[in-house]
């Protein structure tokens, strides 16, 4: 039995007419940038995450850089981060002038470590950046702790983390300001690329909706300099009909998830699952094993029509275009051997226990 890593058909069928409506919708309209069905999209995705404002982007990634700039950081700021995400996590900050101070990770969830957080700040930090991982909280309490005694902003980097909560909070409401990413493969993704701002302050709010079209107010006369991060219509309205199926998919991924943990029990098989902390809701956007001899067992795998990925195979310090900051390997121990190890498997709503089944057995002939 084949089993890729993410299918999207099973989701998609069972909406197909409504998605087909939306695009439709959006055609008849002519309204393709901003308009109704973004204002709607950002009102019904506030209510669902508990944000008074949430302001639709292009990418996750242009949530990132909008965040940034609205808090005015730039060159020679200092903004402590992670070394083990997705790239837009460091390179958005480089991106803006700043610098990023990485810190190392706690092996078990893969977030960032507070207590390294903590002692990396200096006076010229002036954001905390730290990313909700593969779709499980990083630990907020210490974290904005430290944020609030030093008097810096944290910015809350959720792209894979829309639902996921921390002490009954949810991802994206915590921080000054919560990014999020519609990429496809998300849990709730687009038709392409596609992100969000989210913030419960009302001027970071207006700052963010003013760089996000080149700084204008009024059209034509430009306050700041922003970019060009609107979001598309067309993405805006797909992830109306998809949004309300979104609860749905993520109970899907849990259930996966806890049939993993159960299977590998059965079997013995010598991985570390993910981690689940008390307190925190996992909504599974990966389903990240942690087993020696990684790319060996993986290629086993591949060959038994087994899908996978390595998320993240190089941590930021050792990336060649971050070589100027002057990191070298075992910088950050705990990053470095997580890379090395970390197997991510099909975790998708619409994944069938004889897949799953179909899985663990390809791994414990990959283990043996």
């Amino acid at each position: 039995m084949r089993v890729p890593l993410l299918d999207l058909h099973e989701q998609y069928r069972p909406i197909r007419d409504d998605l087909i409506a939306a695009l439709i919708r959006v055609a008849d309209s002519q309204r393709f940038i901003g308009g109704p069905e973004v204002e709607s999209l950002e009102r019904e995705l506030a209510a669902f995450i508990g944000v008074r404002h949430a302001i639709g982007v292009s990418s996750g990634t242009d949530a990132l850089l909008v965040s940034l700039m609205a808090l005015g950081i730039g060159h020679g700021d200092e903004v402590v981060t992670t070394p083990f995400s997705f790239f837009a996590t460091a390179g958005s900050i480089v991106r803006v002038g700043a610098v990023p101070i990485f810190v190392d990770i706690d092996p078990e969830t893969f977030n960032i470590d507070a207590d390294a957080v903590a002692a990396a700040i200096t006076a010229r930090t002036r954001a905390i950046m730290p990313v909700h991982l593969f779709g499980l909280c990083a630990d907020m309490h210490p974290l904005l702790d430290v944020a609030l005694r030093v008097g810096v902003p944290l910015i809350e980097d959720a792209a894979q983390a829309i639902g996921a909560t921390y002490r009954d909070r949810q991802a994206g409401t915590m921080g000054a300001l919560g990014c999020f990413s519609f990429f496809p493969s998300k849990n709730l993704g687009a038709f392409g690329d596609a992100g969000l701002v989210t913030t419960n302050d009302d001027r970071l709010a207006h700052d963010a909706r003013l760089l996000r079209d080149h700084g204008a107010e009024p059209k034509y006369f430009h306050k700041r300099v922003g970019g060009n991060f609107r979001l598309d219509a067309l993405q805006a309205a797909v992830l109306r009909v998809k949004l309300p199926n979104l609860p749905a998919w993520t109970n899907a991924r849990r259930l996966n998830a806890d049939r993993y943990d159960r299977l590998f029990r059965e079997r013995r098989l010598d991985v570390r699952a993910p981690f689940r902390p008390f307190g925190r809701g996992h909504i599974f956007n990966q389903y990240v094993i942690r087993i020696p001899s990684r790319d060996d067992v993986r290629a086993r795998l591949e060959r038994s029509g087994i899908g996978t990925e390595v998320y993240y195979p190089v941590p930021f310090h050792l990336q060649e275009c971050f070589a100027s900051l002057g990191y070298r390997s075992g910088a950050f121990p705990a990053a470095e051997r997580v890379a090395r190890e970390v197997l991510a498997l099909p975790i998708y709503p619409g994944l069938t226990l004889p897949q799953q089944r179909a899985v663990v057995d390809a791994l414990a002939e990959a283990l043996a």
